[in-house]
């Protein structure tokens, strides 16, 4: 098999990338796709749990047809570098929904890379991401939004937060827009800090033990990720692995 070149840090996707991780994986694991086609007007769902404990690449191409919708939900808890990318292209009329959520401590990488291409007129797109992080660990998302001109009433958006559980723990958002059409709603936020102490304190003020009142905090910061999966227990099984790997860290 021909040798496959590594990513560098000159590439924008790659940037907080952990390299001495990569080198651990094997060589097809950066040409292998996993390819997704959804006919007109078809509606699929998936919710996966990634990670574990080596080096994952996880490699999604999805193309949605004419009125086709597409969902995918993933918590991504691994105790090694862990990363999802997933490359979409709309059609006319079409949905994409991604809710994620990056989890653990260490010194683990732990991140997504998405890139949404608006090709045709009428598509929407809509992105929640979740990191909570401890230790050295470090959630990363990069979510890159591709507006063609001819796609318009494109509707687009992207929300990113982190959430700092403790000091040498980092998260990373690199949100993108690209857009070339003049009539869309592209929208994008990001914000990373820690656990809101007033919040905690209002809780335990009212009898709540302080590590319950934690925990509940992080649980709803979490929740947000997976509010539009429309099966319980596709949810439950999808909080369950994000409620485990936090643990002790609660």
């Amino acid at each position: 098999m021909a040798s496959v070149a590594l990513p560098t840090i000159k590439q924008e996707e790659w940037r907080y990338a952990d390299f001495v991780a990569l080198e651990r994986l094997d060589q097809r694991a950066f040409s292998e796709w996993q390819e997704v086609a959804l006919a007109p007007g078809e509606v699929r769902r998936h919710a996966m749990v990634i990670g574990g404990d080596a080096p994952e690449l996880h490699r999604i191409r999805i193309t949605l047809a004419e009125g086709a919708r597409a969902e995918l939900f993933v918590a991504n808890v691994g105790d090694d570098y862990s990363r999802l990318e997933v490359v979409v292209r709309m059609g006319r009329g079409a949905h994409f929904e991604f809710g994620g959520v990056t989890i653990g401590g260490g010194t683990a990488t732990r991140e997504f890379v998405t890139r949404i291409e608006h090709a045709e007129p009428e598509a929407t797109s809509h992105q929640v991401v979740r990191a909570v992080h401890w230790g050295r660990a470090t959630g990363n998302f990069l979510g890159r939004i591709d507006v063609a001109r001819d796609a318009q009433k494109t509707d687009a958006a992207q929300d990113f937060k982190g959430l700092l559980l403790e000091k040498g723990a980092s998260a990373n958002a690199r949100p993108e827009l690209e857009i070339y059409a003049d009539d869309v709603k592209c929208a994008h936020g990001a914000a990373i800090g820690q656990l809101d102490e007033q919040a905690r304190f209002y809780m335990a003020a009212r009898g709540l033990a302080p590590e319950a009142a934690r925990k509940l905090l992080i649980r709803a910061f979490i929740a947000d990720a997976f509010a539009s999966l429309d099966d319980e227990v596709e949810q439950a099984r999808l909080l369950d692995a994000v409620l485990t790997a936090l643990g002790e860290a609660a």
